[in-house]
């Protein structure tokens, strides 16, 4: 699956569940999820989750930081970049 169709799938998912009571709440591709309030700690949880089921990647905790999960676009681009590598690297 390529950058933009991952990137398509994420800004949906992210609509559909953390947005769906804020209809007008316009997201960029850029905007950061944290800050702009549309997720909160437990909602990382839940994208990790949907990372997890919906492209097959296994996020290590180490991985999870603002520079692989602070935007969609950076999302994305981290997703392409572990499919590309073959995946998860580990799977506890």
């Amino acid at each position: 699956m390529d950058e933009p169709a991952i990137l398509a799938r994420t800004r949906a998912y992210v609509h559909e569940t953390f947005l769906y009571m804020r209809p007008g709440f316009a997201l960029g591709d850029s905007d950061r999820l944290l800050q702009r309030g549309v997720i909160d700690s437990m909602g990382v949880m839940e994208l990790i989750g949907f990372l997890r089921s919906e492209f097959g990647v296994v996020i290590a905790d180490e991985d999870i930081t603002e520079q692989n999960l602070g935007t969609l676009a950076d999302i994305a681009r981290y997703v392409a970049v572990k499919l590309r590598n073959g995946g998860p690297a580990r799977d506890y």
